[in-house]
C-alpha cells in the first residue's frame, strides 16, 4: 500500500485536512452536523468522527457523497485544489450576470477575509493579498514597513475581494476604490487591534495599520 493510499484510504486521492475543510464547508452553507449527515445519508456520529480525527480515511464513495451533499468537489474537500487557481471549469449553459448594489457590496465586503490591494511601485502596478477587516465602514489591514502593501499609504488604491464556485460555475466580485492612509494614533491602533477579524497570516512583525476609506464600491455576480 502506498503512502498516498494510507493517508486517504483510496489510491489517487490528494491529501489534505479533511476534517477542517469539511467543517468549514458545512459552516459556510449554514448546516449543522446532523443536517449534513441527513443530506449525505450518513450517521451524524460518522460526520463528527471525520471532522475531529485527522487520521480518518473515508473511501471514495463516502467522499463523493459528502461532496455532493455539501455542493462541492472531492478535490476541494481533501485539499487537492490548494495550489490551483479557481475558475477552471466551463461557463454555465445560461449564466446570469448582475450588477451588485452598494448595499450588497458592503455586506459582502464586511464578511472579512483575504482581499487584494493594488498599488503603484517603482516597477509599475502591483497587486498583493492582505488579510483585512472592515471597521467603521472602512477597510483596514496590517502590514510591515517597507512591504508592498505599505505603498498604499498616501494614495488612491483599488481593493478587491471575490468568491468563485467551480462546482456551479458562478461567483461574485467586489471592487472598492479609495484613499489609503497610515493609522498613527495609538488609541486608534489599539481599537483596530481589538476589532480586527484576524491577524496577518504571513506572521512576523506587522505593526503598521493601513486604513482605506472607499469613495466607490462596485460589484458583480454571475449565477447559472
Amino acid at each position: 500500500m502506498t503512502e498516498q493510499t494510507q493517508v486517504n484510504g483510496t489510491k489517487g486521492l490528494p491529501s489534505g485536512d479533511l476534517g477542517r475543510r469539511l467543517a468549514a464547508r458545512r459552516s459556510r452553507l449554514g448546516l449543522t452536523t446532523e443536517e449534513t449527515a441527513a443530506r449525505a445519508g450518513m450517521a451524524p456520529s460518522y460526520v463528527t468522527h471525520l471532522e475531529r480525527h485527522p487520521d480518518a480515511a473515508p473511501g471514495r464513495g463516502a467522499l463523493l457523497t459528502l461532496a455532493a451533499a455539501l455542493q462541492t468537489t472531492v478535490s476541494e474537500l481533501t485539499g487537492g485544489d490548494t495550489d490551483v487557481p479557481p475558475g477552471r471549469e466551463q461557463a454555465g449553459r445560461a449564466p446570469e450576470f448582475t450588477e451588485l448594489s452598494r448595499a450588497e457590496c458592503r455586506e459582502l465586503l464586511s464578511t472579512h477575509g483575504v482581499g487584494r490591494v493594488a498599488v503603484s511601485t517603482e516597477l509599475g502596478p502591483a497587486i498583493v493579498p492582505v488579510n483585512y477587516s472592515v471597521v467603521d465602514d472602512t477597510i483596514v489591514f496590517r502590514t510591515a514597513r517597507g512591504a508592498t502593501p505599505a505603498l498604499a499609504c498616501g494614495s488612491l488604491v483599488a481593493f478587491e475581494i471575490d468568491r468563485v464556485d467551480d462546482v456551479f460555475s458562478q461567483g461574485w466580485s467586489v471592487l472598492a476604490r479609495g484613499y489609503a492612509r497610515e493609522v498613527t494614533d495609538s488609541d486608534e491602533e489599539r481599537r483596530l487591534a481589538e476589532r480586527a477579524y484576524s491577524a496577518p497570516w504571513a506572521g512576523g512583525r506587522r505593526d503598521m495599520w493601513v486604513r482605506v476609506e472607499p469613495y466607490a464600491l462596485t460589484g458583480r455576480r454571475i449565477v447559472t
